[in-house]
């Protein structure tokens, strides 16, 4: 069995986002690399990256997992709820 890259796994879900308002607030300043390290690692869907020293974010293709408010709530990550009604992750392949 050929091995699924997270984007090809991510992809047989289905996503309702809302693309203005992100269910997460992160601290994009927050300088504590092996805090940011944690979410690097944890998140299953990948969105967090270190890209050129720098921290990003896409709320786009989240999981709503959660891993990321276990691990930072308060540092990292600032705020962490569920979307908005309506929007959200539709999983289509347990």
């Amino acid at each position: 069995m050929k091995k699924m890259s997270v984007d090809d796994k991510l992809a047989l879900d289905l996503f309702h986002t809302d693309e203005e308002e992100s269910h997460i607030k992160v601290d994009l300043d927050y300088r504590d690399e092996a805090e940011i390290r944690k979410l690097l690692l944890a998140c299953p869907a990948e969105c967090y990256k270190w890209i050129d020293g720098k921290l990003t974010f896409s709320h786009l293709g989240c999981l709503e997992c959660g891993t990321c408010r276990i691990l930072s709530y308060g540092k990292v990550v600032q705020e962490w709820r569920h979307p908005q009604s309506g929007a959200g992750v539709s999983f289509r392949q347990g």
